[in-house]
């Protein structure tokens, strides 16, 4: 299987599981939510370090998060992280790998945002109890 069948591969992976914690977050399920943002990112990253492989040492990009995920509610920082993957998906397709990688490591950026505050949440609920 060629690094572009892979990329692909993950980022629709990506995608599937981005839709199952946006299923969980409207059910208001936290731990299925929590899983499917972790395999999110998993598929992020391993999307990530197959574009890596691909483009070589061009991999070191800059991206900036407009908007600031702070500004944002949780569901709509995951629906922007769904259209990125979308993005990054169809730039593979079209064979622009660098344009995939910027586009994956701003989603990534996005999805880091979540995990920090799932992991405050999570610090807080233990210190309340304490």
């Amino acid at each position: 299987m060629a690094h572009s069948d892979r990329i692909l591969k993950a980022l629709e992976s990506a995608i599937k599981q981005l839709d199952n914690s946006i299923s969980a977050l409207k059910d208001k399920d936290e731990n299925k939510f929590s899983n499917s943002v972790w395999h999110t990112a998993a598929e992020l990253e391993y999307a990530l370090f197959l574009l890596s492989l691909t483009i070589g040492n061009e991999y070191n990009i800059s991206v900036k998060l407009n908007p600031e995920p702070k500004s944002l509610s949780t569901d709509q920082i995951m629906l922007k992280v769904r259209e990125l993957i979308s993005e990054a998906h169809k730039s593979v397709r079209n064979g622009d790998f660098m344009n995939a990688c910027r586009i994956t490591r701003l989603a990534r950026r996005y999805i880091f945002e979540v995990q920090n505050s799932l992991t405050g949440k999570k610090h807080g609920t233990r210190k309340g109890r304490e």
